[in-house]
């Protein structure tokens, strides 16, 4: 029978900088009891409608891609893992409603989600008094910065992709920066921690617009950040939004976007209109297909998956990627993305945690196997989680990326 068994234990919050990430331990309550040839049920929270679709999508392809190899080989212990997919719209108390009823209804093990940071945050409250495991998909940074043991996250937080950014920027060149950012979850978290790294690479904050979800037209942002004479726009968007400001700021200047000589060890800039900047939340087809020539030059930070070539220092890492990717675009006929990647991570760590443990277990058990997970090689990078880092990546897991005649390709690569 599987129970969750409910302690509360005060755990001290340690950020490392590592390869490393997840941990700790808390409540509980009875659950059903299960037949030994019932379902290992997870719950997975996506936004598949709304603005953050163009995420949600491929992370419920590569879950349904994974459950299927997994079954396929005869599941964990003998018993099928299934997926129950709840839609949160984008939307903060949709996704409440959902973690609700994957926990009190289909008494779920875990909950791999959401999609967005804020809706992560937003069901931070029902995991930690169900007592069961969740695995973020979202980049906010407060997702594992502000600790919760029930909690980890698969991709990059905004404390590394920040960094590196800013680093890439300066040697570039630039000093004065304008943000733009979505006013949900995902743009606040990288907002703010664009705004607390600035003075430390010697950036000056000119402009600071944000928007809504949903908006057609930023126009009106942009032209305040026009004025401002910023060298580059940092934009903290992953929803559909991002096309349109790209539109807007060239529709601006009248012409195509400044970029750099992709030297990195040069400052020289082509003229035009000043770069949009982005982040990993902007590594998306739909972005370049949707602003068209608006995307050219643009820049944006991301890890590895999206091209091959860049794993070519990490040859374990390589090796997984190159088989996601081919079974993904078999089975879809797209390309995966790092989103995908994201999922693939979450389903996988957590299905290797309940192989390790004996055929019944607990949610509490399940977060205890998942917190000593250990040299994982993912899509995202290697994991290794420990009690203090529930995230467990590094800056060296992030490339940038320029979309060159509505592709992505490599900067710095051949």
């Amino acid at each position: 029978m599987f129970r969750r068994t409910r302690t509360l234990i005060s755990i001290a919050c340690v950020i490392a900088l590592t390869l490393t990430g997840c941990a700790s331990s808390d409540s509980g309550s009875d659950a059903n009891s299960s037949s030994s040839d019932e379902a290992y049920r997870i719950g997975a929270i996506l936004s598949l409608s709304g603005t953050y679709a163009g995420l949600g999508t491929p992370e419920r392809n590569a879950i349904e891609l994974e459950m299927a190899r997994i079954n396929d080989e005869g599941g964990v212990h003998g018993r099928p893992v299934e997926v129950l997919f709840e839609d949160d719209g984008t939307d903060e108390a949709k996704a409440q409603a959902a973690v609700t009823l994957l926990i009190e209804k289909e008494d779920v093990l875990a909950i791999i989600g959401a999609t967005e940071t804020g809706q992560s945050m937003a069901v931070r409250s029902d995991i930690e008094r169900a007592g069961i495991p969740q695995v973020s998909m979202a980049g906010g940074n407060v997702i594992t910065d502000e600790f919760n043991e029930w909690v980890f996250q698969t991709p990059w937080p905004n404390r590394l992709v920040v960094p590196f950014t800013l680093a890439y920027l300066k040697d570039q060149g630039v000093t004065r920066i304008a943000l733009i950012s979505d006013s949900g979850g995902y743009g606040k978290d990288g907002r703010q921690v664009t705004l607390d790294f600035a003075d430390e690479y010697g950036m000056e904050i000119v402009a600071d617009e944000t928007y809504n979800r949903g908006d057609a037209d930023m126009t009106a942002q942009l032209t305040k950040i026009k004025g401002a004479e910023a060298d580059v726009v940092f934009m903290w968007s992953a929803g559909s939004e991002a096309a349109t400001i790209l539109k807007n700021w060239i529709d601006l200047w009248g012409g195509g976007p400044l970029r750099f000589n992709g030297d990195s060890s040069s400052d020289q800039l082509v003229a035009g209109a000043p770069l949009i900047i982005g982040a990993p939340g902007n590594a998306r087809l739909e972005l370049a297909q949707g602003a068209g020539d608006a995307a050219e030059g643009f820049e944006f930070a991301a890890g590895r998956i999206l091209m091959l070539e860049a794993y070519s220092d990490c040859v374990g890492s390589l090796g997984v990627a190159e088989d996601f990717t081919t079974r993904y675009t078999d089975a879809y006929g797209d390309a995966s993305d790092i989103f995908a990647g994201h999922a693939y991570d979450a389903f996988n760590i957590i299905v290797e945690a309940m192989k390790r443990l004996p055929e019944e277990f607990s949610s509490a058990d399940l977060r205890d196997e998942i917190e000593k997970t250990a040299d994982f090689v993912g899509v995202g990078g290697t994991f290794t989680f420990t009690e203090q880092d529930h995230n467990g990546l590094s800056e060296n897991d992030i490339v940038m990326y320029r979309i060159d005649g509505g592709v992505w390709t490599l900067v710095g690569g051949d």
